[in-house]
């Protein structure tokens, strides 16, 4: 009896067993492939637990959330490590030498003429003032000139490690190397020790004194950047920095300064700056806003245009006064002093100050302003010497 129900137990379990095979209730082969124990076969058809030796069903939609979501990192990574487009002549450099370019923006050599103009004119009113050389005047012009390249750079590498925790903020700058990740802190510390290094050679060609003044510069350089955090007034840092080269290149000229010509010279470039820079600001105001930096064009918010005009007056009252005091002639009041002031009117009338297409343009046209300043000089010196028969 307990042999027959024994059996019955077994024939039961093999028969609810895959890959196991009996006769039952008819001729099919009988096969043992896989002994199976009872305890096991509780756990199998038992309901509560069968739950749990079961394999959890993987939700369809779960799955393709997640390769979805690793598609889209794996694109992050893409756009991470592509190269930045400059839309410019930028993008034909090598990959890892265009980020280096790009921050010391050569790409937009507007800065450069603007630092180098005052220098410009120094030096060409030094020349007419004291019947110096023409040859020494073009060396001067040209070795100012690649000093203004590497200076100009080296002040944006500042800038941008200044601001870098900025830059990435503004719309306009976010492509900026050290901001957008392309140039490391570090790496740009280096490169700026590379500048600076350039420019020191080139202030070594100068006088003892010349190279104490233009060391002296430095400080202004590097603490312009703090200004938009602290004041609303840091276009003022920025025209004492950048006017600085018309007291270097007088003194480069004649081993001194002569103050009382380019005392009013360098007042009038700082007057400038703040015309230009203010027009210049109106692009970012908007980000400016939201991320707390300071500026003229914020401090001057609807009254722009009768604060620019004060201080368009005060630079071509400054370039007048230079003038005089350098003792200049008919061309240089026509060209320097008129030209330059109905260039600023047409500037000041015509800026949208809510447009930063517009406002990028009128900065930009102040390269002309500069341009018009130091031909007046050249063609007041071109005319004494026509006069005195020098030429």
């Amino acid at each position: 009896m307990v042999g027959h129900s024994s059996f019955r137990l077994l024939s039961r379990a093999l028969l609810s067993t895959p890959n196991v095979q009996l006769y039952h209730q008819s001729h099919k082969p009988i096969s043992f492939l896989k002994p199976v124990s009872p305890f096991t076969l509780y756990l199998k058809h038992s309901p509560s637990l069968r739950h749990f030796i079961q394999k959890p069903a993987v939700s369809l939609g779960l799955k393709q959330h997640y390769t979805q979501k690793a598609q889209v990192v794996s694109e992050k990574k893409e756009e991470d490590t592509a190269p930045i487009k400059y839309n410019s002549w930028l993008d034909r450099l090598p990959p890892k030498l265009s980020p280096y370019v790009y921050l010391t923006r050569m790409d937009k050599p507007i800065g450069t003429w603007l630092l180098y103009w005052p220098c410009a004119w120094s030096i060409s009113m030094a020349t007419y003032a004291n019947n110096l050389p023409l040859s020494q005047s073009v060396y001067m012009l040209g070795l100012f000139g690649a000093g203004a390249i590497i200076m100009r750079g080296a002040g944006c590498t500042i800038n941008d490690l200044w601001d870098r925790d900025i830059d990435d903020k503004v719309e306009r700058t976010k492509v900026r190397p050290i901001a957008s990740g392309a140039i490391t802190p570090k790496q740009g510390i280096a490169f700026l020790g590379l500048q600076l290094s350039a420019g020191l050679a080139i202030l070594t060609q100068l006088n003892t004194y010349s190279i104490l003044l233009g060391a002296s510069s430095l400080s202004l350089v590097v603490t312009y950047p703090l200004m938009k955090r602290i004041t609303y007034w840091p276009q003022v840092v920025l025209g004492l920095a950048f006017n600085w080269g018309a007291l270097l290149g007088w003194s480069a000229m004649t081993g001194a300064c002569d103050l009382s010509v380019v005392g009013p010279l360098y007042a009038g470039g700082v007057a400038w700056t703040l015309v230009y820079d203010t027009i210049y600001a109106h692009q970012d105001k908007k980000d400016d806003i939201k991320i707390g930096v300071k500026s003229t064009a914020l401090r001057f918010g609807e009254n722009t245009n009768k604060w620019l005009t004060l201080f368009s007056g005060s630079f071509v009252s400054m370039t007048a006064l230079a003038g005089y005091m350098n003792g200049q002639g008919l061309p240089f009041y026509t060209l320097s002093v008129f030209g330059t002031a109905a260039h600023l009117a047409w500037q000041l009338r015509t800026v949208d100050y809510n447009n930063p297409a517009d406002c990028w343009k009128k900065f930009k046209s102040n390269t002309w302003t500069g341009a018009l300043l130091w031909s007046g000089i050249v063609a007041d010196s071109m005319w004494t010497s026509m006069q005195t028969g020098a030429i």
